[in-house]
């Protein structure tokens, strides 16, 4: 199992690049930030400075959208980094939340992100690429490669992402909720022709290790307001009794409206609806043993990578714990036989 660390890019902008400096030293793979513009800075331009901070830590968006950016336009800053840091860049993509509802808009269309992510990909790995009857192609780019990895949670969106996407990015570490919604991202790539395994599976979620439980709730409540707000869609297109798990739905019954100015933020006044037991399930809390735990069951569930976001108050502690503690552990438990 791989690990990420998921960063939102708040001033000041060497904070960021410091802690992916010292998640690559303690062995994460992946560094990934917020891409939400208004209410954090660029991520693409810290990109730069975290790539050439680091030898090989692969950086990226968790998670862009086609709403306030061009896909061509994304695929050019992927390819620009790839040649500048050697192919180390990956790009998640979602159909857009605090990015485009901060300022009111809504997110975009599956149609419209089913071709974002053809273009951005084809675009940033140097092929030629049809856009509305015109062809396009960076030349500068052909040596560029780059990964896009689809952000979904309700059926429809789960099934475009086993059918285009090179990976699958769960926000949530709900083991039950994980294996319904895996099955469906492989089902559908079977369906289309491609070799499920081929799909890389990552679960994003807060982690915070410690012992005082009641603390680290309600640190990380905000991150059960965060995947409500896709929820809340989820169920009103598709009903709270569907083939989407309850487990998933039912909280959001007591859901009275969200802050995007709160988003993402430790203490958000507008996440009070998210009871303690959703809390336990979305997140990793309690002590090392309680995390390594949790991750040996999502392994066991196909889960290919574990993205850690660091929104609470011990972002140092929690990167050293995993790094020093929970990583060796799992890799330990992983390798022992059965």
């Amino acid at each position: 199992m791989d690990f990420g660390v998921v960063l939102q890019t708040t001033p000041p902008a060497s904070r960021v690049v410091d802690l992916t400096r010292r998640a690559e030293d303690y062995g994460f793979t992946h560094a990934w930030t917020f891409d939400s513009h208004v209410l954090w800075q660029e991520p693409f331009v810290i990109y730069s400075q975290m790539l050439a901070a680091t030898r090989k830590i692969v950086v990226g968006p968790m998670v862009t959208n086609p709403a306030t950016r061009d896909p061509s336009v994304t695929a050019s800053l992927f390819a620009t980094l790839n040649d500048m840091f050697g192919n180390r860049t990956i790009c998640g993509i979602g159909r857009g939340d605090s990015a485009v509802r901060v300022g009111g808009g809504r997110p975009t269309t599956l149609a419209a992100l089913r071709s974002a992510v053809h273009l951005i990909r084809e675009l940033a790995n140097g092929r030629s690429v049809d856009v509305e009857g015109t062809s396009l192609q960076m030349p500068w780019a052909a040596r560029s490669s780059l990964d896009v990895w689809v952000a979904a949670y309700g059926p429809k969106a789960l099934d475009l992402t086993g059918q285009v996407g090179d990976g699958f990015i769960l926000q949530l570490a709900d083991p039950d909720i994980t294996r319904w919604m895996v099955a469906r991202v492989r089902a559908a790539a079977e369906a289309a022709g491609r070799d499920p395994a081929a799909v890389k599976i990552c679960v994003a979620a807060p982690a915070y290790v410690g012992d005082d439980v009641a603390h680290q709730r309600e640190q990380c409540r905000w991150f059960g307001g965060m995947v409500g707000n896709h929820v809340a869609d989820i169920v009103e297109r598709y009903g709270s009794e569907g083939e989407v798990p309850q487990a998933l739905t039912d909280y959001v019954r007591e859901r009275k409206g969200y802050d995007y100015a709160q988003h993402g933020r430790a203490g958000n006044t507008h996440a009070a609806f998210v009871p303690d037991e959703v809390v336990d399930r979305f997140c990793l809390l309690g002590p090392v043993e309680a995390h390594v735990e949790r991750l040996l069951e999502l392994r066991g569930l196909g889960v290919d990578q574990f993205a850690l976001y660091l929104q609470h108050d011990a972002k140092d502690a929690t990167l050293a714990a995993y790094g020093e503690k929970v990583m060796p552990l799992v890799t330990q438990h992983a390798g022992a036989p059965a």
